[in-house]
């Protein structure tokens, strides 16, 4: 079942994203984070507990990212991560974007969804922002990729 995150999820979505973040796979989000963009995320639940995460961030009047997105290991495989993206981009279509982006390192994952590689260089400045947190700034090795809704 995937529903909007709620307050009593915050822990167990950094727990989430801890598993990846400390890899270098996606960036670390503490609490105070999660609280400030609670809105922004889905959660996948299974038995209860929450087994995948997507957020989709709005960054300017017409460009929304995908971020944070992360399933349990053990539950991999099984398309709960296209369904968290499908789930932010009807979102994302409702509240008018007209693009949304991620960077990633499974551009074929997002391929799948119909978004296209794309130079990082398109993208706003403004989005880097974030980017000062990763232990790979500057020399970022993700790729760009946009979907137009």
């Amino acid at each position: 079942m995937i529903r909007k995150a709620k307050l009593a999820d915050v822990k167990e979505i950094q727990q989430l994203i801890k598993q990846y973040s400390t890899r270098g796979d996606i960036l670390p989000r503490s609490l105070v984070e999660l609280y400030d963009h609670l809105r922004d995320f889905y959660v996948f639940l299974q038995n209860r507990k929450i087994i995948g995460i997507c957020a989709l961030h709005i960054c300017w009047e017409d460009l929304g990212e995908i971020r944070s997105l992360a399933v349990q290991e053990e539950a991999r495989k099984r398309g709960i991560g296209l369904k968290l993206v499908k789930a932010c981009l009807k979102e994302g279509k409702a509240l008018g974007m007209k693009r949304v982006f991620a960077l990633t390192y499974r551009p074929d994952f997002f391929e799948r969804l119909k978004f296209k590689v794309v130079d990082k260089s398109v993208l706003p400045h403004k989005i880097w922002a974030d980017c000062l947190q990763c232990v790979k700034f500057p020399d970022c090795d993700e790729v760009a990729v946009v979907k137009e809704l």
